[in-house]
């Protein structure tokens, strides 16, 4: 069996005999979250501290080693982590004892309308619905820090408007809305987080659907990505 390519350690010129690729790769799998370049070059005191090409350098090693395995070295908004492939998830959510969080289809339409048509204000999604967005789904998006209010609007009244977060994109898996699918392919990737339809029951007085769901009341609920980070 051939044996992989070995690479020599990337030394910092600053510390010589320090493997920086190991210290970097080490970082990664302990954190809880991204970590961005500042952060991973702050692992170092000030007088040996690498340089930044240094770091990049190592992250890009990285990236080419897991190339062939189970985790891959991602980069998202807000940094660098290792992730399981996404290919692997059913397996591995099996690990896991809380289920995905789901969401109402009101909820992830308000979602998708703001990724897609940000900065948009309350009034402006609802026009585009053609029903009104419930205080709770507003709510909760802020609370999960999906989105976020960047300003208002200069009309009367002066409404928020809101656009997505990192916190949306690290969950997606995107380094930047430039990033963004097609709208028919995001929509697609949302339908594991859409709430079951109910079935209809005979004596039912209603029809309407729901713009909550219990997880969208419990803000608590912590959604499971496709791919999540491995550490």
């Amino acid at each position: 069996m051939p044996q992989p390519e070995q690479h020599p350690p990337i030394e910092s010129p600053s510390q010589p005999g320090m493997d920086l690729k190991e210290i970097v790769e080490a970082a990664l799998f302990v954190a809880q979250k991204p970590l961005g370049l500042a952060e991973l070059l702050a692992l170092f005191p000030e007088d040996g501290q690498p340089e930044a090409a240094e770091v990049r350098a190592a992250l890009a090693e990285l990236a080419e080693e897991f190339k062939q395995r189970p985790l891959e070295l991602k980069q998202v908004a807000s940094g660098y982590r290792f992730q399981v492939r996404e290919r692997l998830s059913p397996w591995i959510s099996r690990l896991f004892e809380e289920k995905p969080a789901r969401y109402s289809k009101a909820f992830l339409e308000t979602l998708a309308i703001i990724a897609y048509r940000q900065p948009v204000t309350r009034g402006e999604i609802e026009q585009i619905r053609g029903v009104a967005v419930s205080t709770q789904i507003i709510r909760n998006l802020l609370e999960r820090e999906w989105v976020q209010v960047v300003g208002h609007k200069e009309v009367p009244g002066r409404p928020g408007l809101y656009a997505t977060t990192r916190q949306f994109l690290d969950y997606f898996n995107l380094k930047g809305l430039d990033e963004l699918p097609p709208l028919q392919t995001f929509i697609d990737r949302l339908g594991p987080l859409a709430e079951p339809l109910p079935v209809p029951e005979t004596n039912a007085r209603t029809h309407e659907q729901p713009e909550t769901t219990q997880a969208e009341n419990n803000s608590n609920a912590a959604p499971y990505p496709a791919a999540g980070p491995a550490g």
